[in-house]
C-alpha cells in the first residue's frame, strides 16, 4: 500500500491489516474480563499477539477497546496509552468512518504523555507524530507539520531504535519529501530483522514508494 493510501488505512503506522472483516471473539479475549476487571496492559499484549500471529478478527479489536473503555482509569501513563492504541486498532480498518476512534486515540496518547512522556521510549509521542502526520487534516487541532516535530524527537531521543527511525521515514514520505527519510530507510533495512512483520511490511512499502532500495545507496552501517 502506497504512503498517500495509507492515509485512510492508518493509524499506527501500520500498512498491512491482519483482522478478518468481522468473525468472533477468541475466547481468550473475552475471558480477560471474566470478573469484570480486566487489565488493560495484559489485554493490549494480548491482542497484539494475536495480531502479530495475523489470527486476530475485528470483533477482538472491538471487544479488547470495549473492555479498556470499562475498566477503571488508574491514573497510570500505561492506561492512556492502551486507550490510545486500542482505538486506534480498531480504527485502522474503518477508514475516515473512524473519526471518533481517531479522536479517541489523539485525546489519550495526549493524555499517556501528559503523565509520563517517556512511558515505554516515548511510545505515545510516536503514535500521536504518526496519527498527525497521516491523519492530522481530518482532526480536530491535528497538524502533519507538529506530528513530524514529534517523530523527529523520538528518533533524537531514541535514535537506537528502528522503529522510530521507520516511523519518521514514514512521516517524510507521507508528506511527499522522501529524500530526508532515507538515512531512516537505510538504518531501519539494517536492523530488519529487529522489526515486526507489520513493520518489515510498511518497510517494504515505504521502499516501493520511493522507487526501490538500489535508490538509497545505504552503506555496510546501514548509513545512507
Amino acid at each position: 500500500m502506497h504512503a498517500r493510501a495509507a492515509v485512510i488505512a492508518l493509524v499506527l503506522g501500520l500498512t498491512s491489516l491482519a483482522c478478518k472483516p468481522s468473525g468472533t471473539v477468541d475466547p481468550s479475549i473475552a475471558q480477560a474480563d471474566q470478573a469484570g476487571q480486566a487489565d488493560p496492559l495484559a489485554l493490549y499484549d494480548l491482542l497484539e499477539g494475536r495480531i502479530a500471529a495475523g489470527t486476530d478478527s475485528e470483533a477482538d479489536r472491538v471487544a479488547a477497546l470495549e473492555q479498556v473503555r470499562a475498566a477503571a482509569d488508574d491514573q497510570s501513563a500505561a492506561y492512556a496509552y492502551v486507550r490510545a492504541a486500542v482505538a486506534g486498532r480498531v480504527a485502522e480498518g474503518r477508514g475516515l468512518k473512524a473519526l471518533k476512534l481517531l479522536e479517541e486515540m489523539r485525546t489519550w496518547a495526549l493524555t499517556s504523555i501528559e503523565r509520563d512522556p517517556g512511558y515505554r521510549d516515548m511510545a505515545a509521542t510516536r503514535m500521536l507524530g504518526t496519527l498527525y502526520v497521516l491523519a492530522g487534516q481530518h482532526l480536530a487541532d491535528g497538524d502533519s507539520e507538529q506530528g513530524l516535530e514529534l517523530l523527529e524527537d523520538v528518533v533524537a531521543a531514541h535514535p537506537e531504535a528502528p522503529t522510530n527511525h521507520l516511523r519518521l521515514a514514514e512521516g517524510y514520505i507521507a508528506l511527499g519529501d522522501p529524500e530526508p527519510a532515507f538515512p531512516s530507510l537505510c538504518l531501519a533495512q539494517g536492523a530488519r530483522a529487529q522489526l515486526s512483520g507489520e513493520e518489515q511490511r510498511l518497510l517494504d512499502g515505504l521502499l516501493a514508494d520511493i522507487g526501490g532500495a538500489d535508490l538509497l545507496a545505504c552503506d555496510a552501517g546501514g548509513g545512507s
